[in-house]
């Protein structure tokens, strides 16, 4: 039997009581954490040296934010497409999913600042998900589709390859990336995940792949082959996207969505945000360019 490290359990560094909370990402301008609850709408801004936060409420479904390099407020994955959430307000500059079944789900900007998404149907029908990229100059581009639940995504530390995760076939994709023209070559198996649904990801510098595990009470870190070598479990059932802080800190947002009222009683930090100090840092995650 293959030895699987057992990393220790994080701790809370923002207590909260998200539905679905999501996407974490550091904002290059201010340092601040944010990250969504994708069901409410909501975003979060959290400056973790002082406890401060700011919370807005966005009048859609947010599956993700992106900060901006050189302009102010985010470029957002939403209910009904890409656009910009800056002074309170929403703009959808790309409404490419005009269908009430469909949203947006989890996005990530690439190393030229492009942001990607996937996008599925609201009751999650098998092949209705896609993968799309954004530049914010001109319509995105859907790049994939067949999926159910494209979800958390990510690049390895030479870029040439993009991990994407399909939450409802319990898959971690793979594929061969060009960075210079953001086109990814076909979508293969890299490893099955047992034990819950894999949600959200992130790349470390070593080349693994740290999953979020749905259900599963557990961060896993997988090897670029695909091997499962280490797990975080994390004191929640429903531990939903993860994201590397400058210092090697690992950040993992978690979920009370679809928890009963005992289960809820029984996990009282459901919903917050977790860190762990670990041993590599993470792949940087670029600002949205446009």
């Amino acid at each position: 039997m293959r030895h699987v490290n057992v990393l220790p359990a994080p701790d809370v560094v923002i207590s909260a009581r998200a539905a679905v909370g999501e996407g974490p990402v550091f904002d290059h301008r201010t340092g601040w954490l944010c990250w969504v609850d994708i069901t409410e709408g909501i975003l979060y801004q959290d400056d973790l040296s002082t406890g401060d936060q700011h919370i807005a409420k966005v009048a859609a479904i947010l599956g993700a934010v992106a900060p901006r390099a050189r302009a102010e407020g985010f470029a957002v994955a939403v209910s009904d497409g890409f656009g910009f959430w800056r002074s309170g307000q929403l703009t959808v500059a790309d409404p490419l999913l005009p269908e009430p079944y469909r949203r947006m789900n989890d996005a990530k900007c690439d190393s030229a600042g492009r942001l990607w998404a996937g996008s599925t149907h609201m009751e999650f029908v098998p092949g209705v998900g896609a993968l799309h990229r954004w530049d914010g100059r001109s319509p995105s581009v859907m790049i994939a589709d067949g999926f159910t639940l494209p979800n958390g995504l990510g690049w390895s530390p030479d870029d040439r390859t993009m991990y994407l995760i399909d939450s409802m076939t319990s898959n971690l994709l793979s594929a061969p990336y060009r960075p210079d023209e953001g086109e990814v070559g076909p979508f293969t198996p890299l490893c099955h995940v047992t034990g819950g649904l894999p949600d959200g990801l992130t790349v470390d510098v070593d080349g693994f792949i740290w999953v979020a595990v749905w259900g599963g009470s557990e961060v896993r870190r997988y090897s670029p082959a695909g091997k499962l070598v280490a797990i975080v479990p994390v004191p929640v059932s429903q531990p939903s996207s993860c994201a590397f802080g400058a210092d090697g800190t690992l950040y993992i947002t978690s979920a009370t969505a679809g928890l009963s009222d005992a289960e809820l009683a029984g996990q009282p930090h459901a919903g917050s945000v977790f860190g762990l100090a670990a041993s590599t840092q993470g792949v940087p995650v670029r600002p949205f360019a446009s």
